[in-house]
């Protein structure tokens, strides 16, 4: 019988939780950023920043 991979679970779940805390700071910085750029106007996304020249 084969040994259990201790290791490998832990690391499986320390990943999961660290996913699930980026997760929820996108989302506290979405809706800080929706709830300051409402009564402004244009929503615009801190997370992606404005190209002026695009490349193809």
């Amino acid at each position: 019988m084969a040994k259990p991979n201790y290791q490998f679970e832990k690391r499986q779940r320390d990943l999961a939780k660290k996913q699930k805390q980026e997760e929820k700071r996108q989302q506290k910085l979405a809706a800080k950023a929706s709830a300051t750029d409402a009564p402004g106007g244009a929503n615009v996304d801190a997370a992606e920043p404005v190209r002026e020249n695009p490349e193809k």
